[in-house]
């Protein structure tokens, strides 16, 4: 893969990290935060954590 577009996957993985975070931080301001959805959330995060590790 080209550097550039490397970079660009990272910069999209990150940005939707980032997305799953606001999702979680929501979630979990709710006055009862749905645990199934928690723990989703939580599981891609840590996905898209490892691939962005793996580039």
């Amino acid at each position: 893969m080209a550097m550039s577009a490397a970079s660009s996957h990272v910069n999209a993985l990150q940005s939707k990290h980032a997305g799953l975070e606001a999702r979680l931080r929501d979630e979990m301001a709710r006055p009862a935060p749905d645990s199934a959805a928690v723990q989703a959330l939580k599981r891609q995060k840590l996905k898209l954590k490892e691939e962005i590790e793996r580039c």
